[in-house]
């Protein structure tokens, strides 16, 4: 009779994991079930995180939230609801989240006497706060970040991706002139930038939104793209110049030096749980997710391997000394000592992604070594037991490196530059890819595109200057730009 341990791992390997070549979408829900990452709600559109995933969140959250306080800033929280009519008050803003919000009608019984509406971001509701809080320019700059959920009532959702409610960070800031929160804005795209090539190991192209793609009521957005294993691109992360148009509607002033009043000067940025989605179509293989050292729950993993009681007791004595030598050694280690067979294990874990995995058997001990495998390219070797801690922290910065270098390589193979629009319409008919382009910067032509090829501006990356004709329309150029099919 089997014992549920092994009922509950034969019910996860079960999971077919389609190939990414075959369908790369259901390839991705196939990784993620397999993983444990995620699963599905009972409210559609919903997901339910599961530990494994969570905690990747969670180091996700403890990298950002220290280079959050290293730039100045400071957490604090704001309510769920909020008032209808303060979304009202900025036209663009409540015209851009209106087909998306959820909306609170009753409660306690009985109709309310203003509608509620379910955060789909904080801006209204924080600066609300900020014209109660700021008096003077000593008050500024006012710098936060919030850890919170929000929910967008979306219509075609994908875990992780685009689902109705999801976990994000919102930086909000306030400044008493507009090339201060400029500079702010650029801070914390290039925070998000080094985030995700540093720790997420994956390359992204910093720039500009085009007017139609930026954020509703901002005076500028920022962004950072990535290339996914399937030549889309994602949008990882967003920093918004706002100006003073919230601040005007939410009467934000601060008295300034020559005693004068004036209208501050705010910006909003954040990452969410999109990134995990974008850390598995980046890294991922046939055999399950890959995920990089420096952000992994799990970055070693200890399986001891036994065929009697007699050799089990002496493979877990060692396996534990191994195991609190890496712990010690500051890696982040996991040992599974579940009564089951070792190929159900490695198919396990591999599956998870955790970068190393180390095998101890009885033959190991003798020759004090263990077997150390890699996830990102299967490569195994023996080390001796006592140089473990050191080689497993190299393999690590190894694999990290591995992984941003094979990224960007896949990233500059698959982007092309051309001045001809038929190559354009091909190239996107085809395996797609970026595409960098000359652009007349009319939002009509840029529509044009995305209905004939579903492409669109994805950023106007920095330092990139346009000559010659647009693509689509030939009208001359005013920005180069990427262009891409997009999640």
């Amino acid at each position: 009779m089997k014992t549920k341990t092994e009922e509950t791992t034969e019910k996860g390997a079960k999971i077919k994991i389609t190939k990414r070549g075959e369908d790369f979408s259901r390839w991705y829900t196939d990784v993620i079930a397999a993983a444990e990452m995620a699963d599905y709600a009972p409210v559609k559109g919903c997901m339910v995180i599961r530990p494994y995933g969570y905690a990747i969140w969670e180091n996700f959250q403890k990298v950002l939230d220290k280079m959050f306080k290293e730039t100045g800033h400071e957490n604090a929280y704001f309510p769920l609801f909020i008032p209808e009519s303060f979304l009202k008050r900025e036209e663009n803003h409540i015209e851009g989240f209106s087909p998306e919000l959820a909306v609170v009608t009753h409660a306690g019984g009985k109709k309310l006497e203003e509608n509620l509406v379910v955060r789909p971001t904080s801006e209204t509701i924080i600066y609300d706060s900020f014209s109660k809080w700021i008096e003077s320019w000593r008050d500024l700059p006012l710098l936060l970040n919030q850890w919170a959920n929000v929910v967008r009532w979306e219509m075609r959702t994908r875990l992780f991706l685009r689902t109705t409610e999801f976990l994000w960070q919102e930086g909000h800031t306030a400044h008493a002139t507009e090339n201060e929160a400029e500079e702010e804005v650029l801070k914390m795209l290039e925070v998000y930038r080094k985030f995700s090539e540093e720790y997420l190991a994956l390359p992204v192209i910093p720039g500009r939104k085009s007017e139609n793609e930026k954020f509703a009521g901002a005076l500028r957005t920022y962004c950072i793209e990535g290339m996914m294993q399937d030549k889309k691109a994602l949008q990882c992360g967003t920093s918004h110049n706002l100006g003073q148009n919230f601040a005007k509607v939410f009467d934000v002033k601060f008295l300034d030096q020559e005693g004068t009043k004036q209208y501050v000067w705010q910006t909003s940025w954040g990452v969410s749980t999109r990134l995990i989605g974008a850390l598995i179509m980046a890294h991922g293989d046939d055999n399950g997710i890959i995920v990089p050292p420096k952000i992994a729950a799990v970055q070693a993993v200890i399986i001891p391997i036994w065929k009697s009681e007699e050799e089990r007791e002496k493979v877990l004595e060692a396996a534990k000394k191994l195991y609190e030598e890496l712990k010690d050694g500051g890696i982040g280690v996991r040992l599974d000592e579940r009564d089951l067979r070792p190929a159900w294990k490695y198919f396990e874990w591999e599956r998870k992604g955790v970068p190393v995995r180390i095998e101890l058997g009885p033959r190991d001990i003798e020759k004090s070594e263990a077997v150390m495998v890699r996830r990102d390219t299967g490569e195994k070797r023996n080390v001796l037991q006592k140089q473990l801690a050191d080689e497993v922290k190299k393999e690590l910065e190894a694999i990290q490196k591995n992984l941003f270098d094979r990224a960007l390589k896949f990233q500059k193979e698959n982007t092309f530059e051309t001045e001809d629009w038929e190559e354009f319409k091909k190239i996107m008919a085809g395996d797609g890819g970026f595409v960098k382009a000359n652009w007349c910067g009319e939002t009509k032509c840029e529509l044009e595109i995305k209905e004939e090829t579903k492409a669109t501006v994805r950023c106007i990356p920095f330092n990139e200057k346009a000559s010659g004709k647009c693509i689509h329309c030939d009208k001359k150029a005013k920005e180069k730009v990427i262009f891409a099919q997009a999640y």
